[in-house]
């Protein structure tokens, strides 16, 4: 074996510091369990705190009823299309205005399976600049002609589309709502009225919302009351569900055409019956986790502006708060030193971010308290600057 070029790429990645690997430890409540260190947190998905609440778990395998299988052993067009799957896009079904529903097994199959299914080599695919690395691995599947506007610049989308769109017979306008790394958020209604000026298709991915925003957890599509105005809304179980899986809400033909079409539904195991079940049995708590989705807004609104006040760049409106290091070493740096103060909060950098604004990316839970956030910003002014 010639493995001399993969040891030079890996040899530059350490000089750069941009070298990665597995980090060993596991989730505990809002902490994180390193060998003998307990640390508060804040590199995790967990928005409402569910995938740490025993509680929770106590009483869902309390009320389970009948065993349920460990595995699927076929994908859903075989024999793996157990019942929990029905029971679970039934419920999504009715939450989602009564629209089709189709379960994935994961945010990574869906993205990266929905649209070279539907889009052809006569479309247009117009997709935000930053959204998410399964988004652009799957617009590297498709056939269509893929372009991409400026980030959240909802007039270069629309001069792409003056300049392009007579030439193509569908055309799909690609988002996500809120941004996992930036922790902005999109314009829904905006992208609602421009999908409709020019009869497009708008794919719009929750992952980071659903969850966290809304009267009853269905979203920031629901906060702005445009579910039904979006073609091919994508959802995840793996973040506030505390979870594992994906959901797209869709036209009924739509939902079709993918069970027929769709290679990383059709050509991959069924998840198990117990984890689908889990996500229903979740998703029943979500929609009644009003206050903890007001907590969370007021968590994240308290460290945005206690950056802001140090001198810290930070940007967004979410639950997602970065910290701008701008070079690796410096977002490292301050990652390391977060751990000595009893904090796990991961530097992201390159290729996860573009190259010189390396960062800290602060993921808030709503299991956390106002003294955490306190605490942490204190601790924030008294180490990193």
């Amino acid at each position: 074996m010639n493995l001399e070029r993969y040891k030079t790429e890996l040899e530059t990645l350490q000089l750069t510091d941009n070298f990665r690997w597995l980090r060993k430890g596991s989730q505990q409540g809002v902490h994180f369990q390193q060998n003998e260190n307990r640390l508060l947190n804040f590199s995790s998905n967990d928005y409402l705190g569910i995938a740490g609440n025993t509680k929770l778990k106590e009483e869902f395998f309390n009320n389970l009823g009948q065993s349920c299988d460990l595995g699927a052993a076929a994908s859903r067009l075989l024999t793996g299309n157990h019942n929990a799957y029905r029971l679970l896009e039934q419920d999504l079904s009715e939450a989602y205005c009564g629209r089709s529903v189709l379960v994935f097994n994961s945010g990574y199959h869906a993205n990266m399976g929905i649209l070279p299914a539907l889009a052809g080599k006569n479309d247009l695919i117009l997709a935000d600049k930053l959204v998410h690395a399964s988004m652009i691995d799957g617009l590297r599947l498709c056939d269509a002609k893929v372009m991409r506007y400026r980030h959240l610049g909802y007039d270069h989308l629309i001069s792409l589309l003056e300049k392009n769109r007579s030439q193509y017979e569908r055309v799909f306008i690609v988002s996500e709502s809120v941004f996992s790394m930036d922790g902005d958020v999109a314009d829904l209604k905006q992208l609602v009225e421009i999908k409709n000026q020019y009869d497009a298709f708008l794919y719009l991915d929750e992952a980071h919302s659903v969850g966290a925003y809304g009267k009853t957890g269905l979203g920031l599509c629901e906060q702005e009351d445009v579910i039904k105005d979006i073609d091919l809304l994508v959802g995840t179980f793996g973040k506030a569900f505390g979870s594992m899986g994906a959901f797209v809400v869709c036209h009924e033909i739509l939902a079709d055409y993918l069970v027929n079409k769709m290679r990383t539904l059709i050509f991959t195991t069924a998840l198990p019956e117990i984890n689908v079940a889990w996500t229903r049995f979740v998703f029943k708590r979500i929609r009644q986790m009003k206050q903890e989705r007001i907590h969370l807004q007021k968590l994240s609104a308290q460290l945005r502006h206690g950056l802001k006040n140090h001198g810290f760049e930070t940007m967004g409106d979410s639950q997602i708060v970065p910290m701008i290091a701008g070079k690796n070493e410096l977002a490292l740096r301050w990652s390391e030193q977060l751990a000595g103060k009893g904090y796990w909060a991961m530097a992201v950098r390159y290729p996860t971010v573009p190259k010189g604004s390396a960062r800290i990316r602060f993921s808030l839970s709503s299991a956390m308290r106002t003294d955490h956030i306190k605490k942490l910003i204190k601790t924030l002014a008294n180490t990193c600057l």
